[in-house]
C-alpha cells in the first residue's frame, strides 16, 4: 500500500533544538538503538552547534524536522561518520523521531529530502549505520533503495550492525 507521506520541513538547528531535541529523545523507546537513554543537554547544544557548522561549511547537516504544525517531531539529515571504525571518512545519513511520530511516514520523507539535498550538494554515496535489531530503520533504508554492503559488530556495545550503501 501506498500511502502519502507527510509534508516536513527541514531546517538547521538553532540553539533551542538543542532543548527540544533532549526532550523528544528522552523516551528510552526512542533511545534503545542508541545507548538507552538521551544524552545529556550539553549533548545536544554540541550538537546542534556541530551541525551548524556543517550546513555551512558543506551545504548539509542534520536537520530539525519540523511537522505541517511547525513543530520539532525529531531530526534526519547527514554528517560525515564521526567513528575510526566503519565506514570512516564516509557520508552518513540518519534520522530520529519522538515516539508519538513512528509509523506515519516522517523518517522516510524527511530522509528522501535529504537525498535530494546531498545530491546538490555534490555527495555521490551516502551509508545508513543501523542496529540490526532496529527493524523501523532497515524498512526506511529500504524505502531509499539502499542496499546492505556489509555487517558489522560495534565496538562499544558489542551489537550487530548493518551497514547500507545507496549511489546518489
Amino acid at each position: 500500500m501506498n500511502r502519502a507521506l507527510p509534508a516536513v520541513r527541514l531546517r538547521v538547528p538553532t540553539d533551542e533544538d538543542a532543548f527540544t531535541w533532549h526532550r523528544v529523545f528522552a523516551d528510552p523507546e526512542v533511545m534503545e538503538f542508541h545507548g538507552g537513554r538521551a544524552a545529556e543537554l550539553s549533548v545536544y547544544e554540541e550538537l546542534t552547534a556541530r551541525q551548524r557548522r556543517h550546513d555551512a561549511e558543506r551545504g548539509f547537516c542534520l536537520w530539525s524536522v519540523l511537522d505541517d504544525a511547525g513543530d520539532v517531531v525529531g531530526f534526519t539529515g547527514a554528517q560525515p561518520w564521526p567513528h575510526a571504525w566503519g565506514p570512516a571518512g564516509e557520508i552518513e545519513i540518519g534520522w530520529r523521531f519522538g515516539r508519538p511520530h513512528w509509523g506515519r511516514g516522517y523518517a522516510t520523507a524527511a530522509a528522501e529530502e535529504t537525498l535530494e539535498r546531498l545530491r546538490a550538494a555534490g555527495v555521490e554515496q551516502v551509508v545508513a549505520m543501523v542496529d540490526a535489531r532496529n527493524e523501523r530503520s532497515i524498512a526506511v533504508t529500504r524505502r531509499l533503495g539502499m542496499r546492505l554492503a556489509e555487517t558489522f559488530t560495534t565496538p562499544s556495545s558489542a551489537r550487530q550492525g548493518h551497514c547500507y550503501r545507496l549511489e546518489l
